[in-house]
């Protein structure tokens, strides 16, 4: 198995954006587990399933291939609304967090970024990162995004929206989101990018 890194942390955050920097900085594989809640989603919608029918997700999920997720057409929001609600689903987590964990064990090593890595999908990963911003940062950024998509939301919109996707995910069941125990806290809320990056690279640096 190769060197493991994950992260952790709520949407717009600027997990993504790191743990491709770290991805590529290594040579790593990189997985955002979020896609392949988002491809079981648009696979149900496409086909007309209901996305309460937990046993028709969990069939999708189980036949996944996590080599062919396309974020430009995953990241669209009708389908990341649908993916919230069936992440909640024991059967479809269960499916997923396998094929997570097949992921991440390719070498030379691999990042995976989401919302219950370090506690639950690679609970003993060489390096446990948990990223986190201000509510309102968050919105900000989100905002920005979907405005150079064209979108007309409104901030207050995506602020409400992130906020409910944060009171599902931490409040879940199965796999709430939270750091692990032993996860480095990364607070993005006043840090670029970069200052992130170099942050990050350090405990990675440290680890290795």
């Amino acid at each position: 198995m190769g060197f493991v890194i994950a992260i952790d942390g709520p949407a717009a955050s600027g997990k993504g954006t790191l743990a491709r920097r770290i991805a590529g900085l290594y040579g790593f594989h990189h997985l955002d587990t979020g896609l392949t809640y988002r491809a079981v989603a648009r696979a149900l919608l496409e086909n007309g399933v209901a996305l309460d029918d937990e046993a028709a997700a969990a069939d999708m999920a189980r036949g996944l291939d996590l080599s062919g997720l396309d974020r430009a057409v995953l990241s669209a929001h009708g389908i990341g609304e649908a993916a919230s609600k069936i992440a909640v689903m024991p059967p479809v987590r269960r499916a997923l967090v396998e094929a997570q964990r097949r992921f991440a064990a390719r070498e030379p090593g691999a990042v995976l970024d989401g919302r219950d890595i370090g506690t639950v999908v690679c609970p003993d990963a060489d390096v446990k990162l948990y990223v986190t911003a201000s509510p309102e940062v968050r919105a900000r950024r989100r905002h920005a995004e979907m405005q150079a998509a064209g979108s007309t939301a409104g901030y207050d919109d995506v602020l409400a929206d992130l906020r409910r996707r944060d009171a599902r995910d931490m409040n879940r069941d199965d796999s709430p989101l939270r750091p692990a125990d032993d996860a480095h806290l990364l607070d993005t809320s006043e840090m670029d990018i970069e200052a992130a990056f170099r942050t990050a690279r350090a405990l990675i640096e440290a680890a290795r």
